[in-house]
């Protein structure tokens, strides 16, 4: 697909479902998607960590995309697995609706469009197809509290 003329191509990015939302990360951040995981509540978290999982023998956040972004739970048919700066976290997300390019223009990153939603969960409102799309920022998504609450499950007593 080519964009229209003065607009620029998007970026490669993974697509998918987060409750009524429509989201992106870019390819570079994704691992893997996979079918969901046995997930174990992890105390004193906030409500959209849904727990901790063992994703290919590494205990893992796993975080609810649609929580996350304020809205309610959502049915989970993916995750998506994301590098982070401390290490990988799984994203439960909707179906996954493939890569695509997301456009994001000069007014993407506008903070009117983006309403309540803290800067640093969403990197720009990008569009496909005239639709609405959350281009996400998983490296900053995670807050410190809930990583200390993962290490303390982690380590064995």
């Amino acid at each position: 697909m080519v964009p229209p003329a003065g607009e620029p191509a998007g970026d490669s990015s993974l697509v998918f479902r987060a409750g009524p939302l429509l989201c992106a990360l870019h390819l570079d951040e994704v691992i893997e998607t996979m079918r969901p995981l046995a997930t174990h509540p992890l105390a004193g978290t906030p409500t959209f960590v849904t727990g901790i999982c063992i994703m290919r023998g590494i205990p893992t956040l796993v975080i609810d995309v649609a929580r996350l972004l304020g809205g309610a739970e959502a049915e989970v048919s993916r995750f998506v697995a994301v590098r982070t700066e401390r290490g990988p976290v799984a994203f439960a997300t909707g179906d996954i609706h493939g890569v695509r390019s997301v456009r994001t223009g000069t007014a993407g990153r506008h903070e009117a469009l983006l309403g309540d939603a803290p800067a640093r969960l969403i990197a720009a409102v990008g569009t496909i197809d005239a639709v609405p799309v959350l281009l996400l920022q998983s490296m900053r998504l995670v807050p410190d509290e809930v990583w200390a609450a993962a290490a303390a499950l982690a380590v064995p007593a």
